[in-house]
């Protein structure tokens, strides 16, 4: 048996013959491991998550939770309503609201690595002028004063091609027709996230069955992930939408303020998911009024204000409710409550808003700031689909537009939660509850 000291010489021997080709080999084990550990996840970027969301968006309407993600406004809006700094620093009215000043905050930049400066900035607005008197000084100067102009400019800012001031930043956009596809987004620790558009809830379960996204996100109905045990669902309420039914208040049976309110009080609103709707703004607002009148189910008050209708227009009394597919459950469920109460109902279901209706049931995005001078005003002949007509509504919204002390302005809007509920042009059901699937 050889000894130890043999053994050693005849390493040595080798090591000290063979010494280059080691140092070589070691230097290149060394180099792999370096290039593995280090330089590969540079050249090869890491999987991405794959998330789907629904709806058809253009790359200018974007939804505000990705748009938050590329990017900031000159203000940011808090889900109580309260506007707050974001790009600008600070800002002041010199006139009662008709012309506004924002300084900018210091050392911020766009994601190309520019400075953001007052001249860098895009907003552009039909009624307003902009002028940069300095680079961290930017002032728009309306053509009447309008008290809700901070929480205007929280919708965020972008060079172009979508280069915005955020964490994440597009680097690619994919769009067939004039409909975002797919965006992919990188963060600043080279992450990467792909969002996938799909025009239906039907259309984007399919891709998470198939596999083709990770997380479904802000879908209406669990099923059947819910009993899946391969998927997590994760319930998230939504203060910020309502689910209501829309009257065409200029119809000849719904511009019947007593049929509204009957129609009203026939609804089992408990029923439904979701956290109950009283009125028109978010419970989570400075302005929410929680003291309107409720129109808690009430099938008996219900039937008395019917029975109170002139002979020829309860024997004739009929309506037509159109919903969207989504809501398609709870438009049925409000046919059998109307038609227990003696309403003859007829539903349908379309993909978008029609331009002539009785009753819409749709979800409505509550807007950040409470005035809905857009939604209710009677002068708003697109955008106010009840074709809603009050002149005490229009004064109240009027007036919230330009009243700049705070406890001032949620007097007025309390006020006009009280007036419009008590006036029915729309039943307020609930704030509804959407739902994250994600793989296990």
């Amino acid at each position: 048996m050889p000894k130890p000291r043999y053994i050693f010489r005849l390493i040595a021997a080798f090591v000290l013959r063979f010494r280059s080709v080691i140092l070589v080999g070691i230097g290149i084990g060394v180099l792999l491991f370096f290039s593995v550990r280090v330089l590969a996840p540079l050249i090869i970027p890491a999987p991405a998550e794959v998330v789907g969301v629904v709806g058809k968006y253009h790359l200018d309407s974007l939804p505000g939770d990705i748009l938050a993600m590329i990017g900031n406004g000159l203000t940011k809006v808090d889900k109580n309503g309260v506007v707050l700094p974001d790009l600008a620093s600070s800002w002041e009215t010199t006139d009662k609201g008709q012309t506004w000043i924002f300084h900018l905050k210091g050392n911020i930049s766009w994601q190309d690595g520019k400075a953001v400066t007052a001249q860098s900035l895009v907003y552009k607005f039909s009624d307003a002028s902009v002028e940069t008197p300095d680079e961290g000084t930017i002032v728009f100067r309306l053509q009447s004063p309008f008290t809700p102009f901070p929480a205007v400019v929280s919708q965020p800012t972008f060079k172009k091609g979508l280069l915005g001031t955020g964490e994440w930043k597009v680097k690619k956009a994919s769009v067939a027709g004039s409909f975002v596809q797919k965006l992919t987004l990188e963060d600043t620790k080279g992450e990467r996230l792909i969002i996938k558009f799909y025009p239906t809830e039907e259309r984007a379960k399919l891709a998470f069955k198939l596999g083709s996204i990770k997380t479904l996100k802000e879908v209406y109905s669990k099923s059947p992930f819910d009993s899946w045990k391969t998927a997590k669902v994760t319930e998230e309420p939504q203060n910020y939408r309502i689910v209501a039914v829309f009257f065409n208040v200029q119809d000849k049976v719904l511009g019947d303020k007593s049929i509204r309110q009957a129609l009203a009080y026939a609804v089992k609103k408990d029923t439904f998911p979701g956290v109950r709707a009283l009125g028109p703004i978010s419970p989570d607002s400075w302005a929410y009024n929680p003291q309107v009148k409720p129109y808690d189910y009430d099938a008996v008050r219900a039937k008395e204000i019917l029975e109170d209708l002139p002979k020829e227009v309860k024997e004739s009394l009929a309506i037509k409710l159109i919903t969207s597919p989504i809501l398609l459950s709870v438009g049925e469920a409000i046919v059998k409550d109307w038609e227990a109460v003696g309403v003859k109902t007829e539903l349908s279901v379309s993909a978008g808003i029609p331009s002539d209706y009785q009753a819409l049931l749709a979800i409505f995005d509550i807007p950040k700031e409470p005035d809905q001078y857009a939604i209710w005003h009677s002068t708003q002949t697109v955008t106010n689909i009840s074709k809603y007509q009050s002149p005490r509504i229009d004064k109240l919204l009027e007036d919230g537009r330009v009243a700049l002390d705070l406890s001032e302005r949620r007097k007025i809007y309390l006020d006009f939660q009280r007036f419009l509920v008590e006036d029915s042009p729309a039943i307020f059901l609930y704030h509804p509850v959407s739902y994250t699937i994600g793989k296990i």
